[in-house]
């Protein structure tokens, strides 16, 4: 079956568009509010035919449990119906969905202490009849359909009159204060693991770990209306909204995991964060500090070592090299430090094939990555669900793009759940570490805060 692909002779924003379908079943918005280079297209997903789901240990087809694995049956399906893209869009069809951390923990054969709290799949990945596809950079939209679910032309017809008649809607005015939380940490109790993960750096067991806390927060606020906030006050490359039925996904992550385009596969780890200042004298200081930061810098190094090691067990050899090093980004809160590694995948292996050997990131786990997941589990107090997993697409012709799961809240049943945290090294201060994860959630915060 060949995917239909089909340009429309007019345009709206995929935010707006989006607006019409975020209550649909399985509805997906990956989206690229910050325009750059890194965040030219936004991509809608609707009607599902082919919902992958593991969840509890057990894996699901459309509800109905089945043997095997959630990657092997995702790669089974991609080869299966592998298609060319000829046009310059990302992907024209394919998966769209996500991977929790808990779910990379059995990659590493690492069991959690904790009892999962909040009950949501580790793993879930959706095949759409139809996606929308925005250019922001030629102001362009386009349909693509594969008949599933419906008759490709009647589909392709009936969404263009439904997007059609999409209009603007009203961009949330900015605030800034904060929505009230509760934290699964004392300030005290988190830096005190803080020191003993320090201790285990000291006595040689890691080098750098990633150490994080986890907000709730009670809100009757409506889920797309917190990522409109996001996306129009710190639009962010990677972000998104996923509408799982019963729970929400709201994204807003400046974070790419990884990218396969062409066989060429792409990773962006973060590691060092300052806040923004009050004018832009002291903007320009705290991104001069971050740049030539000694701690910063050498705990992004360690990060760069271990995910080029991730990447030569599916790369060719001699092909996985740096190609930006400690280039500081600027977000709406935040300026935060970043590495691009690149390298060509070997002859026979595909973008699923990378998730065993790479998820999850090094950025969020440490080095090494095993003992670091070890510790992780048993100085943080629950496990981490979706937050700092990956989410974003798999394509029919081989691509991928997926993100990690940072700034980013869970919606289920009127509470928001949201992650935050830093690497630690041995150089860590502990009142800065835990100030630093506060800064990182401050724009989750602002957008749910409600009106009284």
């Amino acid at each position: 079956m060949k995917t239909k692909v089909y340009k429309l002779n007019f345009y709206r924003k995929a935010e707006d568009i989006f607006e019409c379908y975020k209550e649909e079943n399985m509805a997906i918005f990956l989206d690229s509010s910050l325009e750059n280079q890194l965040g030219q297209y936004s991509v809608i997903g609707l009607n599902p035919y082919l919902i992958l789901k593991e969840e509890d240990g057990t894996f699901y087809e459309n509800g109905k449990p089945q043997k095997g694995t959630l990657e092997t049956a995702l790669k089974g399906y991609l080869e299966k119906y592998r298609e060319e893209n000829s046009t310059h869009l990302p992907l024209v069809s394919g998966a769209l969905g996500y991977f929790s951390y808990d779910y990379g923990r059995k990659f590493e054969q690492i069991e959690s202490r904790h009892e999962k709290k909040l009950d949501i799949p580790e793993a879930l990945f959706v095949f759409y009849d139809f996606l929308i596809i925005e250019d922001k950079q030629e102001k362009t939209l386009y349909l693509t359909a594969r008949g599933e679910t419906e008759d490709a032309d009647q589909g392709i017809c009936r969404l263009e009159a439904e997007i059609r008649s999409c209009t603007p809607a009203v961009k949330p005015a900015k605030h800034s204060q904060l929505a009230a939380f509760s934290p699964n940490f004392t300030k005290e109790d988190y830096k005190q693991a803080i020191d003993r993960m320090i201790s285990y750096i000291i006595e040689g067991d890691i080098y750098i770990a990633n150490m994080t806390q986890q907000l709730t927060v009670d809100s009757q606020k409506e889920p797309y209306e917190v990522y409109r906030y996001l996306r129009t006050h710190n639009p962010a490359p990677f972000g998104g909204f996923f509408q799982c039925g019963d729970f929400q996904v709201v994204s807003a992550s400046p974070e790419r995991f990884m990218q396969v385009k062409d066989g060429q596969i792409e990773t962006r780890p973060i590691k060092g964060t300052r806040k923004r200042g009050e004018t832009p004298r002291e903007d320009a200081s705290l991104k001069e500090e971050l740049k030539n930061s000694a701690k910063d810098r050498s705990e992004l190094l360690m990060i760069v070592d271990l995910e080029r090691n991730d990447l030569n067990h599916v790369c060719q050899s001699g092909s996985v090299q740096v190609t930006e090093h400690f280039a500081v980004e600027t977000y709406a809160t935040v300026f935060h430090l970043v590495t691009t590694i690149v390298g060509k995948l070997k002859e026979g292996l595909g973008a699923a094939d990378s998730i065993p050997a790479a998820f999850p990131g090094g950025s969020i786990t440490g080095a090494p990555k095993i003992r670091a997941m070890e510790i992780i589990d048993e100085l943080e107090h629950d496990r981490r669900n979706l937050y700092t997993g990956s989410m974003g697409y798999f394509s029919f012709d081989g691509n991928c793009d997926l993100n990690i799961v940072i700034r980013t809240a869970i919606h289920k049943d009127n509470r928001y759940y949201l992650g935050v945290g830093g690497g630690i090294t041995c150089e860590s201060d502990l009142e800065f570490e835990y100030e630093e994860t506060l800064q990182k959630a401050r724009a989750v915060l602002e957008a749910l805060w409600e009106e009284a």
